[in-house]
Formats: C-alpha cells, structure tokens, sequence
C-alpha cells in the first residue's frame, strides 16, 4: 500500500510539471505572431488662446461734462474757508491764513468776483512777503495778474507777472518762468479783446487794507 501511494504521487507531481516547457515557446510564439494593426490616431487641434477670434470693441466718443455747484454748496465753502481763515489770523498762524485768503481769491475768480479777490490776493501777497514765501508770492502775482487782465488792465498785469518772473528766476524755479512765459504770452494775444462782462471798478494796489481778524 505505501509503495502504491509513492507511485501515484510521483505520476501526479511529473504530469504537472510537464507543463513548464509550453510557456516559454508560447511567449515566443506571440513575439512573431502578425498582429492586428489598428488606424492611427487622428491629429491633435490646438485649442490655445491665440487662436480664438478676436474680441472687437465699438470705440466710443466719451465727452467730459463739467458739473457746475451749486450757489449754496459755493457758500457753504465759501463760510468754511472764511472760518479757517479767520482763526489763523486770530491765533497768528499767518503763512497758513495766507493760503486760506489764495483758495478764497480763487473761489472768487471762478465765479466772476474779481474784485473780491483782487482783495485776498492782496492780503494772501503782503503776508507771503512778510513770511518770504516766494513760492506763494509768485503764485499770488499771477493771480493778480489775472485778475487785472480781466479788468482790462493788462499794463498793470504785465507788471505784475514781470516782477514774479523776476523772482523766480532768481530763485532758480524754471518751472515757474515756463508757465509765467506762457502766460505773458497768452496776455500779448488776448489784450485787443478784452472781457467786458467781467469789468469790475478797479481799486487801487497802493492802499494798504486791513487784513480781516
């Protein structure tokens, strides 16, 4: 009975590898073996960005309108800048309230007011003098010299943009001669046409006015 048994598991283990031989002539086999071939692929399309249509924007004409205050915003404005000033020159702070009397004087120009502010213009320019502010005091003479090109008076506004050339010149501000150049040429073209709406009475730059308190 045992030798039985040993045959029977020897027959078995010999028939199962047998089998070894078969895979390698298989693998051999399907190396050279005609295959199917299959199409090729379609070509990739290029998607990006720049090859999307461009955009065409309508050019539009965009024009600027100028929106004019209001009579009581003007006042409110006017009030503030008038209680700054007042509290500078109260308490002495004169360089500041010497700003205050320019915007003031500017205010005033827009709206036609030229002899208001030739008055600011005179007290922002007397104490700019006194302070030797030459940057304000140049800016004061030109407007001044706006000012009495409005009346009509371009001798005196010529004068007044000679003497803050003079001065700029000998501080060494170039930038202030350019536009003081300009704007004695503008006063050269315009001076046959006057603006006779905006003829005020014209007072006169010799009197020395009180500064407001």
């Amino acid at each position: 009975m045992r030798y039985f048994l040993f045959i029977i598991l020897c027959s078995v283990s010999v028939s199962a590898s047998a089998q070894w031989w078969q895979k390698p002539i298989n693998s051999i086999n399907n190396v050279f073996k005609k295959h199917e071939r299959f199409p090729l692929l379609a070509g990739l399309k290029d998607n990006s960005v720049s090859k999307l249509p461009t955009a065409k924007i309508a050019k539009l004409k965009i024009t600027s309108n100028i929106i004019e205050r209001a009579p009581y915003m003007l006042y409110m404005e006017e009030m503030s800048v008038m209680k700054t000033a007042q509290h500078n020159m109260r308490f002495r702070v004169y360089n500041a309230a010497s700003y205050n009397f320019s915007d003031l004087a500017q205010m005033y120009l827009k709206q036609n007011r030229l002899s208001e502010a030739k008055w600011y213009l005179l007290q922002s320019l007397q104490i700019s003098r006194q302070q030797n502010d030459d940057r304000h005091t140049i800016t004061n003479l030109i407007g001044l010299a706006t000012v009495k090109a409005g009346y009509g008076d371009y001798t005196q506004a010529m004068q007044d943009l000679d003497e803050a050339r003079t001065l700029a010149a000998s501080r060494g501000l170039v930038m202030d001669v350019t536009a003081i150049n300009k704007q004695v040429r503008y006063l050269q073209d315009n001076k046959s046409n006057p603006k006779a709406e905006i003829r005020y009475a014209e007072t006169d730059d010799t009197d020395q006015k009180k500064v407001i308190k």
